[in-house]
């Protein structure tokens, strides 16, 4: 008998009739992290913000992957009959996508890729979950103690804030629990920070890469090797954003996929 997956959780923001975009979040974010450009997106597509597995209110399991995770994606047009769809992934559901247009280019019209390279990004998480994983949840009596015991390691004012909104109260009263699966998470760490791109993988199709113009995570030499897998790649840097452009500059964000998407 063959075993059904389950389907990943989305948050439907308008635009129903207008060409489907799906947007993928980041490492420990969700769908809620894309409310705002969601919407001002929904004003030219019908936007869909996905829950990867083992974020958001999506299901959990111990398998954590780049292939994995673009066929969740593929399992979820499939469900909601969307045959191809333009795709916009940030950090790791950049990775996500472009390993979804790798994989299965006919599914994706054009490819949007938010401050990412295709490239191996070693112990770039490990302080957080560290920090994450210290929390005594059963103890904890606020988010506010939570986010005091954080500041320890997390000095960053707005990543603590990032981190905390994975953590919700237990339904019982006794303390609090991570919304995410950590431990998959964390298991699956060294595959998700490795290069998940293969010699010879390519996508022939439209691709933007936006980048933030105070990040580091895609530098100069990045565009070398990412033009040897996307062939027809344009860059655009929004240069007052950091690594969250759809934050931190969400109208001319938005200005910039759209354009792409609409040409």
């Amino acid at each position: 008998m063959t075993k059904t997956m389950p389907i990943l959780a989305h948050r439907d923001f308008g635009g129903k009739g207008l060409p489907p975009l799906v947007i993928l979040h980041g490492m420990l974010g969700s769908s809620r992290n894309w409310q705002s450009a969601g919407r001002d997106l929904a004003a030219r597509f019908h936007v869909h913000a996905l829950d990867l597995r083992n974020h958001g209110d999506s299901f959990h399991a111990r398998e954590m992957s780049y292939p994995v995770m673009a066929a969740d994606v593929i399992a979820w047009m499939d469900a909601h009959g969307i045959e191809r769809a333009h795709v916009v992934g940030h950090s790791m559901g950049g990775k996500t996508a472009m390993r979804l247009a790798i994989d299965h280019p006919l599914r994706v019209g054009k490819l949007v890729v938010v401050d990412i390279a295709p490239k191996a990004y070693p112990r770039s998480h490990g302080l957080n979950f560290a920090a994450m994983h210290a929390l005594d949840l059963a103890a904890l009596t606020s988010r506010q103690q939570a986010e005091e015991q954080l500041a320890a390691e997390v000095t960053d004012w707005a990543m603590r804030k990032f981190l905390l909104t994975n953590l919700e109260r237990r339904s019982d009263g006794r303390g609090f629990r991570w919304v995410i699966n950590l431990e998959a998470l964390t298991a699956a760490l060294p595959v998700l920070e490795a290069n998940f791109l293969q010699p010879g993988d390519r996508f022939d199709g439209d691709v933007l890469f936006v980048l933030g113009g105070k990040s580091r995570y895609f530098l100069p030499e990045d565009e070398r090797v990412t033009r040897e897998h996307f062939p027809y790649v344009t860059f655009a840097t929004i240069e007052e954003s950091g690594h969250n452009p759809h934050f931190d500059a969400r109208e001319k964000f938005v200005e910039t996929v759209a354009k792409l998407l609409a040409e």
